[in-house]
């Protein structure tokens, strides 16, 4: 960890006097009631538990969270839905997992792990599509997976297995497992009439439904030793016309709740087996914070053992609202924790100001795993690198060095205050009169307003390390001359780039920071080139429907937002067909008349003509606003430009002035620079 915080269980009173009680799970106490939950991270090393996924997740029990349950871990060759999950097949998973709960025990942390099947919900492997085994053959929307139905014997196999691989994590050492019934994955297509047609003692009555859980259930009981944990994680409506209902849901947790089912239940929601249904497995701000609250109180008041939530819970404010109205009895808060690992810490000092809060975005978590690579966040870097950049080299007195960042934005603000964190004397100067660079930007666009954090929680990192902020302080090499710094850290950005275009009659052209911005465009159907196919294209487009205008969103790509996260995709796309926004994919933009904008096929460089259009709006990405840096790293290299001691000014660049990407590279590049100085 960088940051000081006093340890989460000190003595003294805490204003969350329900969320830092212990809870007893079964046979365990957990010291609060926040939980980390199951997350894949692309971490496993060849299916088994390494350095990485430990120091991960040891980073945040040391930050005071209560239980972490460990990511999903195949329990049958026919379960392995990626390349890089973890594996509990045989013992050689043993030693990793043995490893991770001596650490995580350690730091006064619970730790539970997960046994998971995805049935139907699988991904290619290297050897491309496994056969996907179901209840029934009833296919997947998301996936197009065609499922092979089960043998009673796979049944019964499968159960077994279960068994083992939860064995075989008790045997490590970690406090018990959790049986994956969530998400639409195996167990719950056996609890959903519309996809398990069975007509066996597996199928047809909830009875029936509910007997593979329940048989799981009692063969993983069996297994383990009495001061085992046994959980279950389940979504309390799939949100799929297919899917279990909330109903549904229920029922089966008060069937098994009668037969001594699990020591607790993990309520989520939401399915893998549809677009819709799949965003809510890692919902983002389209979503309310803590909106799956409701189903976690439906499920506590019907059964007897403890219930936890999943769901958007991001600040401790939030989680403690669900403690207090009895929604839940301990909450997940997992990209809380990814975005601030020492966020139970903090909430326990009292330093709500300093939490790094979550903003739901969805890029470097869910997004990377999609992507598959490890897990980070687009704030907080240091998460998934924490054996590179856990604990910060503080420099000694005599290698403190003077830092000046030219600009004010998520790069700047990053590499400012990493660089202050470690000792050296940074001033940040900004030419605008806010700091934040194109986040300003981002959070004016509809739905897109809790984006704006990202820029409260670097420039809080920034004043508490240290770091000078000077605005409306445009620098040049005449500025950076006088200051003589040590080192110059040039994060200027980008700027609006412009395609050449056929134009006649001079017609009405905005850029897209011109209309988010309040440019006034004029009324009439519009058409914004979208490029990018990110969140700017769609949301200036949802910007100008909301004004009134007719308007037409013609991308780059085969689909409007297909750059970014599937899940924040799935909720822009659909905003767009609410606002009734035409779609045009897969064109470019060649001309406009004032009248009719002329569009290429990029595919097969016809014309697509729209008529009777008012203006014309180009989102059409960034160029780098690199002089400054060119002009000063040139002065470097011929000794033109040197410190206050004589040496040669060391210039780096970083984020868009570099190359235009998203805010993920802007702070990773500040931190990195930062870090190495």
């Amino acid at each position: 960890m960088s940051e000081h915080v006093e340890p989460a269980g000190r003595p003294g009173p805490t204003p969350f006097p329900r969320l830092f009680s212990p809870l007893r799970i079964g046979p365990l106490e957990i010291r609060n009631r926040i939980v980390s939950s199951g997350h894949d991270t692309v971490m496993a090393e060849h299916g088994l538990i390494g350095d990485r996924l430990i120091a991960y997740h040891r980073a945040r029990a040391a930050g005071g969270v209560g239980l972490i349950v460990v990511q999903v871990a195949s329990v049958h060759p026919t379960a392995e839905y990626t390349p890089h999950a973890v594996s509990a097949m045989d013992d050689t998973c043993i030693p990793g997992y043995r490893r991770l709960a001596e650490a995580v025990h350690a730091e006064g942390a619970a730790i539970i792990g997960q046994v998971f099947h995805g049935g139907r919900e699988m991904g290619d492997t290297e050897d491309g599509m496994p056969v996907p085994l179901a209840p029934s053959v009833v296919p997947t929307e998301r996936y197009h997976t065609m499922p092979r139905a089960m043998s009673v014997a796979e049944i019964h196999e499968l159960r077994e297995a279960f068994a083992a691989a939860a064995l075989r994590i008790r045997t490590a050492g970690l406090d018990g497992v959790e049986i994956v019934a969530g998400h639409g994955y195996l167990q719950a297509q056996f609890l959903s009439p519309r996809v398990n047609t069975r007509t066996d003692a597996y199928g047809g009555s909830l009875e029936n439904r509910v007997r593979f859980l329940r048989e799981t259930i009692a063969a993983v009981r069996a297994a383990l030793d009495p001061g085992a944990v046994v959980g279950l994680r389940i979504s309390v409506d799939e949100r799929s016309p297919d899917g279990v209902t909330q109903d549904e849901s229920i029922a089966v947790l008060e069937s098994l709740d009668r037969d001594g089912g699990p020591d607790y239940v993990s309520v989520v929601s939401g399915t893998s087996a549809t677009l819709a249904g799949s965003d809510h497995i890692v919902p983002s701000m389209a979503w309310p914070n803590a909106y799956t609250a409701p189903l976690a109180a439906a499920v506590r008041a019907r059964v007897r053992v403890p219930v936890m939530v999943a769901g958007r819970v991001n600040q401790p404010q939030e989680a403690e609202h669900i403690l207090e109205l009895g929604q839940a009895d301990a909450v997940a808060m997992t990209r809380a924790m990814i975005s601030d690992p020492l966020m139970p810490a903090k909430a326990a000092a009292g330093w709500l100001d300093e939490i790094r809060a979550c903003v739901g975005c969805n890029q470097a978590c869910i997004g990377h795993f999609h992507a598959g690579f490890p897990i980070s966040c687009i704030q907080y870097p240091e998460s998934g690198r924490e054996f590179r950049y856990g604990r910060r080299s503080v420099v000694p007195e005599e290698a403190r060095r003077r830092v000046l960042v030219v600009g004010g934005g998520p790069a700047g603000l990053k590499a400012a205050a990493v660089a202050a964190e470690r000792g050296h004397d940074v001033t940040l100067h900004e030419a605008g009169r806010w700091v934040g660079g194109q986040v300003l930007l981002a959070q004016k666009l509809p739905g897109r307003a809790e984006f704006g954090g990202v820029v409260t929680n670097l420039q809080g990192e920034a004043g508490r390390a240290g770091v000078r902020i000077v605005t409306g302080s445009r620098v040049d090499a005449a500025l950076v001359e006088r200051e003589a710094p040590d080192v110059v850290i040039v994060a200027t950005g980008g700027l609006p780039y412009r395609p050449p275009l056929e134009l006649v009659n001079d017609p009405p052209v905005f850029d897209a920071w011109e209309v988010i911005r309040g440019a006034d465009v004029p009324a009439g159907r519009v058409v914004v080139v979208d490029w990018r196919c990110d969140w700017v294209g769609a949301g200036t487009a949802l910007l100008l429907a909301a004004a009134g205008h007719r308007v037409t969103l013609a991308s780059n790509g085969y689909t409007a937002a297909w750059s970014i996260q599937q899940y924040v995709r799935d909720a822009t796309i659909a905003a767009l067909e609410r606002a009734h926004v035409e779609l045009i994919p897969l064109v470019r933009p060649f001309g406009y008349d004032g009248s009719a904008v002329i569009l290429q096929h990029t595919l097969t460089d016809e014309a697509v003509i729209v008529e009777d259009v008012a203006g014309l709006v180009l989102a059409s990405g960034h160029r780098p606003d690199a002089a400054l840096h060119d002009e000063l790293a040139a002065a470097a290299a011929t000794g033109g430009l040197v410190s206050a001691a004589g040496r040669p000014i060391e210039v780096h660049g970083i984020g868009d002035c570099l190359a235009p990407r998203t805010v993920e590279e802007a702070v990773l590049e500040g931190l990195k620079v930062a870090s190495a100085i």
